[in-house]
């Protein structure tokens, strides 16, 4: 696979969330951990991780106009808005009507701000060389199948929590999203998978987390004053 045809980056933020499980007024993208919006500190890792990566940023319409304000000369890269659909498969699909380039394509949730160049990079390399990287990490809780009334402990070395951001060749994941919507397709991997392309796992991190409820406010406020910014 030659590199150089996959010197193009895009990366397709998704922040289609409104906010109801944190209770918040405010769509969780745009609350603040350090006085810094959560997109904000999403867009400025992807930016770290390559200078020249492109974005696209899908919003509820009702707030692409908030979504533009706060981004607004922050950043010296190519960014468009686009609105999203009733679901994630609809959201990324109107996103990826900005891929026009062979490139490599990262998806990620607008609310995973925790996640570092380092990842971002690697998530890269894996696709360049292999077509997709996934992050996941290993499930560190006891885990139980619920089957009907029954429910049976598994072996959660086999569990693996999967994570964004969920990258690809752009020609694969661009093939993958002509298929019909189904209500599997919870991620861009199910999606890969159905078309039939093989899906490759890469170690994600333990960090990374989703910002859904106020407690991972908390928790990343904590891991950012950690940091050193």
């Amino acid at each position: 696979m030659h590199h150089t045809m996959y010197s193009k980056k895009i990366a397709i933020i998704v922040a289609g969330g409104t906010g109801q499980r944190m209770g918040s007024v405010v769509p969780k993208q745009f609350l603040e951990i350090e006085n810094k919006a959560i997109l904000l500190h999403t867009i400025g890792q992807f930016v770290a991780a390559f200078s020249d990566i492109e974005l696209v940023i899908v919003l509820p319409e009702i707030y692409i106009q908030d979504g533009k304000k706060l981004i607004e000369n922050k950043f010296n890269n190519t960014i468009h808005f686009v609105v999203g659909g009733e679901t994630r498969f609809h959201s990324v699909k109107n996103g990826l009507s900005k891929v026009t380039q062979q490139s490599i394509v990262f998806v990620h949730d607008a609310v995973r701000c925790l996640l570092t160049p380092a990842l971002i990079q690697n998530c890269y390399q894996q696709a360049v060389n292999k077509g997709s990287a996934i992050p996941a990490v290993s499930a560190t809780d006891t885990i139980r199948l619920k089957e009907g009334e029954q429910h049976r402990l598994i072996n959660r070395e086999q569990v693996m929590l999967i994570q964004t951001p969920q990258t690809f060749q752009s020609e694969i994941l661009l093939k993958a999203f002509e298929q019909n919507y189904q209500s599997s397709f919870t991620d861009e991997a199910n999606v890969v998978e159905k078309a039939g392309f093989p899906v490759f796992l890469i170690e994600g991190e333990f960090e990374n987390i989703k910002i859904t409820r106020p407690l991972d406010m908390a928790i990343a406020n904590f891991i950012l004053s950690k940091r050193i910014c």
